[in-house]
């Protein structure tokens, strides 16, 4: 099947923040994926309605209906993972949210992507979120299976738990970690595209306990710092900011 009108909604994941262009603007795995579907399609159309530090409620609210009136035949919908970073978060009640957004994506003719979240196994400090993470990542592929969408399973992607995939800032995805997102998408798709587990990566060198502890502290003041500040003045990284392609427009 070739789609040729596909909308993506959520967070700084699907806005393509750590993934720039030349220029400075923000690319991602959803605007690599669009290139690769527009040069089989023609007259297809491509519309990009993520704002980096949403919420779930806060995307469901304001991208899906402006998604909806768009009339898309493929969405992607990534969200929750800035609402499992907050301790006290009902991964339930945010299953059912995602659920009858699906439904209703479903209902008007689109084909829906969904996201599981990485493994963060490998993180000092988000790692305590695992635990929310695959439970919530469990609801995710039961409502895949439920409502006919499809699930890029990225906590299956051994390659993402590696550093290099991730900017300094360990929460946005570097340029090959967007590559390899984008071509993970493209195989749940059934879109010959290239293989997102090439190439593969030598071992990273093994870190003494002080080296990781210096590389601790320098994230956290750096990068974890500032984001709790936001939380703790109810900011957002996002608040300024609109969506990078808001209507359907041609891929360059």
């Amino acid at each position: 099947m070739f789609w040729t009108r596909y909308a993506a909604i959520g967070d700084s994941f699907s806005e393509g923040i750590g993934d720039p262009y030349p220029d400075g603007r923000w690319r991602g795995w959803a605007d690599r994926a669009a290139a690769e579907l527009a040069s089989r399609a023609d007259g297809f159309a491509y519309a990009n309605l993520a704002i980096r530090g949403r919420l779930l409620g806060e995307i469901l609210d304001e991208q899906l209906p402006a998604a909806l009136a768009l009339e898309p035949d493929l969405v992607s919908v990534s969200g929750g993972g800035n609402d499992l970073l907050r301790p006290g978060t009902d991964v339930d009640v945010l299953a059912a949210r995602m659920d009858a957004a699906v439904a209703e994506l479903r209902a008007a003719g689109a084909d829906v992507v969904l996201f599981t979240g990485v493994d963060p196994v490998g993180s000092s400090v988000i790692r305590r979120t695992r635990g929310r993470v695959a439970v919530y990542n469990e609801h995710l592929r039961a409502i895949a299976a439920r409502r006919g969408a499809r699930v890029v399973d990225q906590w299956s992607m051994d390659v993402l738990r590696d550093w290099r995939m991730w900017g300094v800032d360990r929460l946005h995805m570097s340029p090959e970690g967007h590559r390899r997102v984008a071509l993970a998408l493209l195989e749940t798709l059934g879109v010959p595209a290239g293989d997102w587990r090439e190439p593969p990566l030598a071992p990273l060198p093994e870190l003494s306990r002080g080296a990781r502890m210096l590389f601790d502290l320098r994230w956290a003041r750096g990068h974890l710092a500032p984001w709790v500040g936001r939380r703790l003045r109810g900011r957002s990284s996002g608040d300024a900011v609109t969506a990078k392609r808001p209507a359907f427009a041609p891929v360059e």
